[in-house]
């Protein structure tokens, strides 16, 4: 008898058609809420080349395809994200996008809980500023 591996939080939360819905829909939700307008502004007015990186890292995070990691490397997020100041206007602005985003596309339970819990931490650990 072939035992089955446990699923990944990537296939437990919806695969890469869950994926990309929750990135278009944190996206549209940076363009549509006045209060996300301190992090929409540190993105290009296209959205396009950020909307596919922020897929593909989750991708790769939540146990699915390292699509970010084949394309370029190591994630090194703090790094990447140093050149933009960031403080905790930005963070939360960012996170309450995330947040409805999650609430919207993402099945509720244990899996999405773990996965925003790593969101929030990811979310702080990128501020460089106050």
């Amino acid at each position: 008898m072939t035992v089955s591996p446990e699923p990944t939080p990537y296939d437990a939360l919806g695969g890469e058609a869950a994926m990309r819905a929750l990135v278009d829909r944190f996206y549209e939700l940076m363009d549509e809420l006045p209060e996300a307008q301190p992090a929409r502004r540190l993105h290009p007015q296209d959205l396009g080349e950020v909307r596919q990186k922020l897929f593909e890292y989750f991708s790769g995070w939540l146990g699915g395809p390292p699509l970010f990691e084949t394309k370029y490397g190591h994630p090194r997020m703090r790094a990447r994200h140093m050149p933009f100041a960031i403080g905790s206007a930005e963070r939360d602005a960012w996170l309450l996008c995330m947040k409805q985003a999650f609430e919207e596309v993402l099945p509720a339970g244990e899996v999405r809980d773990a996965f925003w819990r790593r969101v929030l931490g990811l979310a702080d650990f990128m501020r460089n500023q106050d």
